[in-house]
């Protein structure tokens, strides 16, 4: 049976919601953040670079969000959560899979570590520290993410999903980046189509499934 490995507050969230939305039977391995919010060493005995999510499936171990749900979806959604192939609905679905590793999470990445940094630093240097890091996120990280969730405002303005007018995957994949961005970016009522997506994906039952798996869900601020 496929096995998740899970960690608290951690994209593997996303990796359950999925199985729920198709309904593949799986074991769940929770693991624990450490005060540092690093994952526990134990999971670099699941795999070598000790990150969630990864997955354990008829001898297969499998990392990464992206792969992770492309081989779900693969093995086992029998159709289901991905457009047919040689559509622009298909395309669409493509590019959100690989977009919310590879371009809105690295923002959102140093939009936390740009602001954890200072706050963590010894107290004399917090003086120091602050205004510099302050400067980092003015300059070169807001104005980017501001862009991005204009983007996925525009985007959603044309479809109800991000891949077309039917849910699929790339949602999923999706979810994580803009719950990120409504915890420490400013995604709010300003952006009235984000936000009505994520109303229409925490309705949705197996998200709430997939929360009753996976534990209390707070993203950091």
């Amino acid at each position: 049976m496929l096995t998740v490995h899970h960690l608290n507050n951690s994209r593997s969230q996303r990796v359950l919601w999925l199985l729920e939305e198709l309904g593949v039977p799986y074991d769940i391995i929770r693991y624990q953040r450490l005060p540092s919010m690093l994952a526990p060493k134990e999971l670099r005995a699941i795999h070598p670079l000790g990150k969630s999510p990864v997955i354990t499936d008829d001898g297969h171990t499998i990392a990464e969000s992206g792969a992770i749900i492309e081989y779900i979806v693969e093995t086992y959604g029998e159709g289901r959560l991905i457009p047919a192939p040689k559509t622009p609905e298909r395309l669409r679905y493509t590019y959100w899979l690989h977009y919310a590793e590879g371009s809105a999470m690295p923002l959102l990445l140093q939009q936390l570590l740009f602001t954890l940094v200072p706050k963590r630093a010894p107290f004399l240097m917090r003086p120091l520290l602050t205004p510099i890091f302050n400067q980092l996120l003015a300059t070169l990280v807001t104005p980017q993410l501001k862009q991005h969730m204009a983007f996925w405002e525009s985007e959603l303005s044309k479809s109800e999903w991000f891949a077309g007018d039917e849910f699929s995957a790339a949602d999923i994949q999706m979810s994580f980046p803009l719950e990120a961005a409504v915890a420490r970016a400013g995604l709010d009522t300003n952006y009235p189509k984000a936000m009505a997506w994520l109303e229409r994906i925490h309705a949705r039952p197996a998200y709430q499934r997939a929360l009753d798996q996976g534990g209390p869900y707070q993203l950091a601020k």
